[in-house]
């Protein structure tokens, strides 16, 4: 059995100095319950990473979605090595920011101008300030997850800190719904100046439905904006607004621009991003050198060797092998996938008188012993072979048969070795 005893011990020493002893929530003890899972990782390579206690993974987390060519790329850490000679940050802008703009304005359709930044909610509260500048107005409209600043997260349960006058200008609407968005326009006429979604999340759009968005969005004189953080350089080159045929005023990108360097980005109508002229969206590291020629090795491949498709073939993979493991095991009232095949969601459902929560904890506790580092998502890379993903599907399938039986045996809740996961909170 793997054991996690350097990662217990130094949890409690890094708890001393950092809140959760970690700086993300989702890489935090909140989704990893304590005694059970790997803690704290020591380093990575091609499609592995190692933990505190030196136990190997496969990991489908890769960095919350942000590595797609795999960990230590060799022709990326070459470019690495020959920026980092010349600077990392410098005391003007250099040619490298314009170099990796047009690379993006190549890819994604609704790029004309773009600024960079360090992280996805820099991205999308730079394009809701933008948003708010040009129109005059103040209400957003919001669907799905957009980060941690107050004009987002005061919309969640997790408001605490957040001032309830900022909260008011936040409103949500429903995917796949577009009466919800119609009733929230009309019910804040003239006051609402952008409409941000992610355009894709656990499920796919219905036909019509972002398009309707759109009209919707400008028929209300407001901005629409696509949260790409995690879409982009994932479903498509040019992100899911090319994959859907949809291209919205604003854009923002993160997590895959860079395969793992703190970037991200927000692009959109040159009109539009002009007015940053007088908004003031400035960063000391948003030019910043070995992100930008992370960026550059990635953009390139993109453009030369169809990354995404190479992620699409592979995720589709394991979808069809999970997907038989699942079936195999008659677990198809337990469990189910959804989303697009390079960011699958599993999904869970309650059972007997187990719920959710303990379910899921069920399958970590078992899943990281058979060394498989996985959360709520297949967030592929290029890394996964199809040996690796051979190797996935067997401890799945030894996995759910583990818990076919705990299930049908009634011995779930007492196989349980760490008290079971609670949500963080639910935004999709």
């Amino acid at each position: 059995m793997r054991k996690f005893r350097n990662s217990n011990d130094h949890l409690i020493v890094a708890e001393s100095t950092i809140p959760l002893g970690s700086q993300t929530f989702s890489k935090s003890r909140t989704q990893y319950p304590v005694g059970i899972s790997p803690l704290f990782a020591t380093r990575a390579k091609g499609p592995h990473i190692w933990d505190l206690d030196s136990n190997k993974y496969i990991d489908l987390v890769n960095s919350l979605a942000s590595v797609t060519l795999g960990y230590g790329d060799k022709r990326l850490l070459l470019d690495i090595k020959k920026q980092l000679k010349k600077g990392i940050t410098l005391s003007l802008p250099t040619k490298l920011e314009s170099e990796v703009s047009e690379l993006i304005k190549f890819l994604v359709p609704s790029a004309e101008m773009i600024r960079f930044s360090k992280n996805g909610s820099d991205a999308t509260s730079a394009a809701v300030r933008l948003a708010r500048s040009y129109t005059g107005r103040d209400h957003v409209l919001v669907c799905g997850y957009h980060g941690w600043q107050d004009w987002f997260i005061g919309s969640t349960t997790r408001n605490s800190g957040v001032p309830v006058a900022v909260s008011k200008l936040t409103h949500t609407f429903k995917y796949n719904e577009i009466s919800s968005l119609k009733s929230k326009l009309e019910l804040l006429d003239n006051k609402v100046a952008a409409v941000i979604l992610e355009p894709m999340n656990q499920e796919y759009p219905n036909t019509g439905f972002l398009e309707s968005v759109k009209q919707l969005t400008h028929k209300a004189g407001a901005i629409l904006i696509f949260d790409e953080v995690i879409t982009g350089f994932r479903f498509s080159k040019g992100g899911a607004q090319e994959v859907f045929g949809v291209k919205p005023d604003l854009s923002t990108f993160g997590k895959g621009i860079a395969n793992g360097f703190p970037l991200s980005a927000v692009v959109g109508k040159k009109e539009i991003m002009l007015e940053m002229e007088k908004v003031f969206l400035s960063g000391t590291f948003g030019g910043e050198l070995l992100s930008l020629t992370a960026a550059k090795n990635v953009l390139l491949r993109h453009i030369n060797e169809d990354v995404c498709k190479d992620l699409f073939n592979k995720g589709s993979l394991l979808s069809k092998l999970t997907d038989s493991a699942i079936q195999e095991n008659n677990l198809s009232n337990v469990i189910n996938l959804s989303g697009h095949p390079t960011w699958r969601f599993i999904n869970w459902n309650a059972v007997n008188t187990f719920s959710i929560q303990e379910i899921k904890t069920f399958f970590m506790q078992e899943i990281f012993q058979e060394g498989v580092l996985v959360l709520s998502t297949h967030n592929i890379s290029q890394a996964h072979s199809e040996k690796i993903i051979n190797k996935i599907h067997d401890s799945y399938y030894r996995v759910f048969k583990k818990l076919k039986n705990a299930i049908d045996t009634g011995s779930l809740r007492k196989e349980l070795r760490a008290s079971p996961i609670v949500p963080l909170f639910n935004v999709r």
